[in-house]
């Protein structure tokens, strides 16, 4: 008799468990949906008063504005964030990761908040770090904030699991409503926050994704975020993957072990105030002639996809080169920032410039799908993520079933090859 009262109230406690874990995906889904919005909408602001120019696929770069103006876009945005930082990370409790709120510990809405605005403020002004690190920051805190205040009121208890799922998901589906990319929000939460896909953690954090996907696009609409013409794959790209897999997937491993030694020797305290604006004065120099390396690599990618003049060979290269040591150093001197699009901007260059080699020994291919490729190989290598790497290249290219065989066994070869690379068997 006891014991059937007792599965009885075990099951009511799951059945609660089960209504608020299902409230709270609605819940954050349409609040972090409305953050990334204000986020993306904010950077569109921050972008016409500094650039005077709308970011878009068909215009992702301020081109039509003079160098000097450029120059001095990035070194204000370079200054103000430098000042903001040093005051937050010196004056205030220091701010939180995504890693360590899934730990336990407390984002401080304020600072959080704070620090959020400034990243997008930094990249709308020119500098060099992806902006998805601040939607998925706004979101965890949310997600963090929500699960106290159920759990104050005493209506039912949220778990430590829970919990913890609801950040990372929450954190994808910040990502999902600046990207338009439900999936790989999803991915984002179970491949790389939790390393857990169960049909929980893939159920809450896809609802999420999806609620927070379908309010961004009330404003932003269902558009690819790169624009690229020759959608349909075929076999003939094949010996283009079995090539540029290992080669850009190497590159990858290389360009993760660059981010996280900027991460280990980040610039502290009094350091950021001189190294920061120097990495911001490096970035405004060097987009005085080539604006590409501006913000999160978009403008990058987006030229590499577009690629078709064989006799500038040297502007891909130069442009992967410079984004590579831009952004790192711009991380080594104290600004927050995600790699995400930057991984994809150094890929798409990388993966044109073996197709071009393709075209010199009379093997022609595509030269907008070799960028993609590119894109998704060092992606996947850099995060170590290949199913994120893969679909979120799907989502913001908008591409069709096709592209899947060549995408995912050029995604396959660079995690092997870069896990090869880190046990140091290469």
């Amino acid at each position: 008799m006891e014991r059937g009262l007792k599965e009885q109230k075990n099951l009511k406690v799951l059945h609660q468990q089960t209504e608020i874990l299902i409230i709270s995906t609605v819940v954050l889904g349409i609040m972090v949906g409305i953050s990334s919005l204000i986020l993306s909408l904010f950077l569109d602001k921050v972008e016409q008063f500094f650039l005077s120019f709308k970011e878009s696929a068909d215009m992702p770069s301020a081109i039509m504005i003079t160098g000097n103006h450029r120059l001095m876009s990035v070194i204000i945005g370079g200054v103000v964030a430098t000042a903001i930082w040093y005051i937050l990370r010196t004056k205030f409790k220091p701010i939180i990761s995504i890693n360590q709120a899934l730990k336990g510990q407390q984002m401080p809405w304020v600072q959080t908040i704070i620090d959020v605005l400034i990243q997008i403020m930094f990249v709308g002004t020119g500098g060099s770090v992806g902006r998805e690190l601040a939607p998925r920051e706004a979101g965890a805190m949310l997600a963090q904030r929500w699960s106290n205040l159920i759990n104050k009121l005493g209506l039912s208890k949220i778990t430590l699991e829970d919990q913890q799922l609801l950040i990372a998901a929450a954190a994808g589906a910040g990502f999902a409503g600046i990207y338009i990319a439900p999936i790989t929000g999803m991915l984002f939460c179970v491949e790389i926050l939790l390393k857990k896909i169960t049909p929980k953690t893939v159920a809450v954090s896809l609802g999420m994704s999806v609620i927070s996907m379908l309010i961004g696009t009330l404003v932003k609409g269902f558009k690819p975020y790169y624009l690229i013409h020759d959608t349909h794959f075929n076999f003939r790209i094949l010996p283009f993957v079995l090539i540029a897999g290992p080669l850009i997937g190497i590159a990858g491993a290389l360009f993760r072990k660059a981010f996280q030694w900027a991460d280990q020797f980040q610039a502290k305290n009094k350091q950021i105030l001189w190294q920061l604006p120097l990495a911001a004065i490096l970035t405004g120099l060097v987009a005085t002639v080539f604006p590409q390396i501006m913000g999160n690599g978009r403008a990058l990618a987006q030229l590499s996809m577009n690629y078709s003049h064989q006799f500038f060979i040297g502007i891909l290269i130069f442009g992967a080169l410079a984004k590579a040591l831009v952004t790192v150093l711009t991380i080594r001197a104290g600004a927050s920032g995600g790699t995400l699009t930057p991984s994809i901007a150094i890929g798409s260059a990388l993966g044109v410039l073996i197709g071009l080699g393709f075209h010199l020994l009379g093997f022609p291919i595509s030269l907008s799908q070799a960028a993609l490729i590119g894109a998704a190989i060092l992606l996947s290598a850099s995060q170590q993520a290949p199913l994120m790497a893969l679909f979120m290249i799907f989502e913001v290219s908008h591409l069709d079933y096709s592209a899947f065989l060549p995408l995912g066994l050029g995604v396959t070869i660079a995690v092997i090859i870069s896990q090869l690379y880190f046990k140091g068997r290469l």
